[in-house]
């Protein structure tokens, strides 16, 4: 266990000064994320929620440990050949941290020299717990012990030594990341976002019904969703930030920094992200103002024409800097919505988590197909010649949001007093609107629910039915027309491949 804490601590310090995400622990749960079926990931956003990346690296962790016990056990009898297995701890963390997609041999160093430094200190350690010689016995004496007892003492020594130097690796690593990560903290700290040429329309009186138990209309940032593969999240210098622009099409390929941006019309818009992992009635959806560029505006400068004007690509591929890709449909960025660059997110820089320095957000489709974070790369190409992330993971190629609905209050199995109840919630159709909402008990005829005043197309928008409740069980459902007149299905369908379908659906005990 001591040897196994010394190659993470020793690992932490390297990958210190070649990058945090080629750490082993990083690297590993990295490669397990791409390798997991998408019924797995569904159900670990579902249960864990944005918690499945501390519950993987813990799994992870606890896995090592394992390892870690097995071979010391290994050790006492095999002493080389504990150590020697030890470096496949090495080489299993030096393949997968090269094999991510923006891997590179250096990455390798984390993994590799971790695991010399853990087979050292075992076979250092194990030698420690051998028998020591004694002296032979003087004439006339009796040896009645043979060769001693492991040196406890030693071995206490040297242990104690092993595990106070990993620890301070390990803290000195923590302390490196920190030290080269604050260029990034104090580049967010220290922007200051512009006014916007293009304000987003005030929010209407009575957007907001303010009913207990119901989602605000603008979600705060620290309760917004978050829904990614990153388990170390980039942080990125803003003032070292770049954007290429390039691909099938591109005639004036671009490279833009964050400064360039900052002196393009700048447009403030509220926009509702949904992600296509969010279960019926499921949390991973939320609304917020975000300020930026349109990416339209910069395509068209770099020559890009929709393929409904003539143009050879129907694909935009935004990279991440932690390698993730994700392909929407240039067509829809194009046709006019608020498809943007975004620099900053209910009025401050946007966090880390959620893509600071710049990200993609695009009002009407699931953010797998649109909304890429830490964005550093736009290639146009066509869907028939590239399929993205998740595309390759049994994920539709186009995804836009479907309409949904979602009681908030009464929550379920709650049990509130006969008389009137007021029912509520939010619906959401991003780019075509909401028209109705409606909500029936226990099966019965559909009642119209009063809807709050509409922001804009892109946003959700709240609702509430005043219920006339009765004692019993009873169920409550919700369904929701957009704005082209199509009403919710309440056929249940799960989130693969292109989101899930039917109506949300609470019991509530009236007592």
């Amino acid at each position: 266990m001591i040897a196994g804490f010394c190659a993470l601590a020793v690992a932490e310090l390297v990958s210190a000064v070649v990058r945090p995400e080629a750490g082993p622990v990083a690297a590993v749960g990295g490669v397990v994320i791409d390798r997991t079926p998408p019924v797995v990931k569904d159900f670990a956003v579902r249960h864990f929620g944005t918690a499945d990346k501390l519950v993987l690296e813990l799994g992870i962790l606890a896995l090592l440990a394992v390892f870690a016990v097995t071979v010391g056990l290994m050790a006492l009898r095999h002493r080389l050949l504990g150590s020697a297995t030890v470096l496949v701890f090495g080489v299993v963390g030096a393949v997968a941290a090269v094999g991510r997609p923006e891997g590179s041999p250096a990455d390798a160093l984390p993994s590799v020299v971790g695991a010399v430094m853990a087979a050292e200190v075992l076979y250092l350690l194990v030698g420690r717990l051998g028998p020591v010689p004694r002296p032979s016995p003087a004439a006339g004496e009796r040896d009645g012990q043979g060769n001693g007892a492991f040196d406890r003492r030693g071995f206490v020594i040297a242990a104690t030594a092993a595990a106070a130097a990993s620890a301070g690796a390990g803290f000195l690593g923590r302390r490196l990341t920190s030290s080269v990560q604050a260029g990034a903290t104090a580049s967010r700290h220290d922007l200051v976002l512009p006014v916007p040429e293009s304000p987003a329309p005030a929010v209407p009186p009575g957007a907001d019904l303010r009913i207990r138990g119901l989602s605000s209309f603008i979600t705060p940032n620290k309760s917004f969703y978050r829904v990614d593969t990153a388990l170390v999240v980039p942080r990125i210098d803003a003032d070292s930030w770049r954007l290429r622009i390039h691909g099938k099409g591109v005639a004036r390929p671009l490279t833009v920094s964050f400064q360039d941006l900052l002196g393009r019309e700048i447009i403030e818009r509220d926009i509702t992200l949904a992600c296509v992992s969010n279960e019926v009635g499921g949390p991973y959806v939320g609304n917020a103002r975000w300020i930026g560029v349109r990416l339209a505006d910069l395509l068209r400068e770099a020559g890009v024409e929709p393929p409904s004007q003539g143009g050879p690509s129907d694909q935009i591929v935004a990279r991440s800097v932690d390698g993730m890709t994700i392909g929407t449909p240039v067509e829809t960025v194009m046709d006019g919505r608020d498809a943007i660059l975004a620099l900053g997110m209910n009025g401050e820089p946007l966090p880390f988590a959620h893509g600071f320095p710049v990200r993609m957000v695009v009002p009407g489709l699931y953010g797998y197909v649109s909304a890429c974070k830490w964005i550093k790369d736009i290639e146009l190409t066509t869907f028939a010649s590239y399929d993205a992330y998740w595309v390759r993971r049994s994920w539709s190629q186009q995804a836009p949001v479907k309409t949904e609905s979602r009681i908030d209050t009464p929550r379920p199995f709650a049990s509130p007093k006969p008389g009137i109840v007021p029912v509520a919630g939010v619906a959401w159709a991003q780019h075509r609107g909401i028209s109705r909402v409606e909500v029936r008990v226990d099966g019965g005829p559909w009642h119209r629910a009063r809807l709050a005043a509409e922001d804009s197309r892109d946003t959700w928008r709240q609702w509430v039915w005043e219920w006339p409740a009765t004692s019993g069980n009873h169920t409550l459902e919700v369904r929701a027309t957009d704005g082209t007149g199509a009403t919710q299905t309440g056929e249940r369908v799960g989130t693969v491949p292109d989101g899930a379908t039917g109506w949300h659906s609470v019991v509530v005990d009236v007592s």
